[in-house]
């Protein structure tokens, strides 16, 4: 039985395309070519994180983003930056009786915008800031677990990214849902894992309350 849903946060619930470009224009770069790397970094398999050094050697994702928030330009996302699918998704998953979630790689200051857009519509919110630990480090899929009531087993991870979410929820013992979209999903969509790894692969979030219900009563 799945008991609970918990969802990722960039390109899972965030469309972050106007995020990224804002730290284009930080960086001094114009933002094609700031997408660009961005892709061929992940492509390669590397840490996002390397797409700033490619541009500034040195470059401390911390100390920048305190920087653009004392600048009166903090990383930022609201309500017109949510995929069109999160709220009647979530409406249907809680439809179901769900137990609903929000955990991903989020500083503390996203996690506040969180709760600001979500509070009334989820259960939980977690971010790696609040908890110490961070994707894919089980420990964060742990802290997940600790804070769901209900076993591992009957927790869907849903996220875009075979190396940060799919992989180690399952390792985690969670089931799992891959969603089709932003450049980790479409670059990795056809490889192995991706095919192989989730319980679902979904194209939309809309999907997910009926697999969930055919996979709570296979008879449906």
């Amino acid at each position: 039985m799945i008991r609970a849903v918990v969802f990722d946060v960039g390109e899972c619930l965030v469309d972050e395309t106007r995020e990224y470009g804002t730290w284009a224009d930080w960086l001094g770069v114009p933002r094609h070519t700031f997408h660009a790397m961005f892709g061929a970094v992940i492509a390669q398999g590397r840490d996002y994180r390397e797409v700033f050094q490619e541009f500034q050697p040195g470059f401390d994702l911390y100390e920048e983003r305190e920087k653009r928030a004392a600048a009166g330009q903090p990383e930022s996302f609201g309500e017109k930056d949510l995929y069109a699918d999160v709220r009647p998704a979530l409406a249907g998953l809680r439809e179901n009786g769900l137990w609903l979630g929000i955990a991903g790689n989020q500083t503390v200051r996203a996690g506040r915008i969180l709760r600001e857009l979500f509070s009334d519509d989820v259960d939980l919110i977690g971010t790696s800031d609040d908890w110490g630990a961070s994707k894919p480090d089980l420990e964060f899929f742990k802290r997940v677990a600790d804070a769901v009531p209900f076993d591992v087993g009957e927790i869907l991870y849903v996220g875009d990214r075979c190396d940060n979410d799919i992989r180690p929820a399952r390792q985690a013992g969670m089931l799992t849902a891959l969603v089709h979209r932003g450049p980790w999903a479409t670059i990795q969509w056809t490889d192995r894992e991706a095919r192989e790894l989730p319980t679902f692969r979904v194209e939309s979030l809309l999907e997910l309350p009926q697999l969930v219900r055919g996979f709570n009563d296979p008879a449906r």
